[in-house]
């Protein structure tokens, strides 16, 4: 099978690849490197998710992306840095391959961001994914994985979250763009008969994870000894899920995709087990042999106070079988920070 994977380079799309390229598969990896994040990281992702032992020097984004994807391709995998914005350019990619299924991870991230730039979310999130539908109708590709959030759900009184709680109350411009893709997805399967999968997933966290995000954050902060930024009184709380089981749930989506017609399903993928971020902290002190240095600040605007995935659903539909409790996770991800920081 050849998979189309958006946002491939990134934190779950080079995971996901990794998965793909060991299993026998063909992979396009189509990322745009976006200044969101240090290029960098996702050019080191992107080693590690084919295997590539490489001493990459570094020069200039341009330079540095084009030997990327030189040094990378063969017959099973191809990367484009490409904009999903840009629908010309993707066309092209799309003419140039046979494709069986695309999965469509990238996206323009981060809740506290979108309250700032909500166009430009809208533009990457909305349009840019419609772009994807849109080809997918051109060139009758029937089969279709997308990565919505958990954010959704935004402060749903109801615990834990199901699939079929109302979500039409979102508190960022980010959830409100991941609402709108599982909305407008479901008009592209009943109109043009493509089969969907739309994954809500909940708070993802492991090896290669976003250096913006809370917890590898927290573990180089701490074990440099320097503060790190404590919003709230720590009563806050999330549905950490770690890398390996979301990689299954997308796995085993990819299954069930390619083994019944007629799709359209929204499922969560979490660990349904709630940690607070005093919890959390604390897990990662232990983890490291280091006490935090705790900066508190107030609650920040768009953060939803408590995620919880109901996954029953995920569960009985495609085998969902998460395997990580939240403190062998924190242990996992802190011997790959250290053993990379070495």
């Amino acid at each position: 099978m050849t998979y189309l994977v958006t946002g491939g380079s990134g934190f779950i799309g080079s995971h996901l690849i990794e998965k793909l390229l060991r299993n026998g598969h063909s992979v396009i990896n189509i990322d745009n490197f976006d200044d969101f994040y240090n290029y960098q990281v996702k050019i080191k992702n992107t080693l590690d998710s084919i295997d590539k032992i490489s001493d990459f020097e570094f020069s200039d984004k341009e330079t540095d992306i084009q030997r990327l994807a030189l040094l990378t391709r063969s017959d099973q995998y191809s990367l484009y840095w490409q904009d999903i914005r840009d629908k010309k350019g993707l066309e092209n990619i799309f003419k140039s391959h046979h494709i069986d299924m695309v999965i469509h991870l990238a996206a323009l991230a981060g809740v506290r961001p979108s309250i700032e730039r909500p166009l430009e979310y809208e533009e990457v999130n909305v349009r840019g994914t419609m772009n994807l539908w849109e080809l997918c109708k051109d060139f009758n590709i029937k089969k279709f994985i997308c990565a919505s959030s958990s954010s959704v759900y935004g402060n749903n009184e109801k615990i834990p979250f199901a699939e079929t709680d109302n979500v039409d109350n979102p508190i960022s411009p980010y959830a409100a763009t991941k609402k709108s893709g599982e909305v407008i997805g479901h008009v592209y399967h009943n109109l043009y008969h493509i089969d969907m999968i739309q994954l809500r997933f909940f708070t993802v966290y492991g090896p290669r994870q976003r250096p913006d995000l809370a917890i590898h954050k927290f573990v180089k902060l701490m074990s440099e000894d320097q503060e790190i930024p404590f919003y709230g009184d720590g009563s806050t709380a999330r549905d950490y899920t770690y890398i390996d089981d979301i990689i299954d749930g997308i796995t085993k989506s990819i299954v069930y995709l390619e083994h019944n017609s007629g799709v359209y399903e929204i499922l969560n993928l979490g660990e349904n087990q709630v940690v607070t971020l005093s919890e959390m902290v604390s897990t990662i002190e232990n983890a490291l042999g280091k006490t935090a240095i705790k900066k508190i600040l107030p609650m920040q605007p768009g953060d939803v106070t408590k995620t919880n995935a109901d996954i029953t659903k995920a569960k009985d539909l495609i085998g969902y079988k998460p395997a990580t409790d939240f403190q062998n996770g924190i242990k996992k991800f802190v011997e790959w920070f250290l053993r990379k920081r070495q």
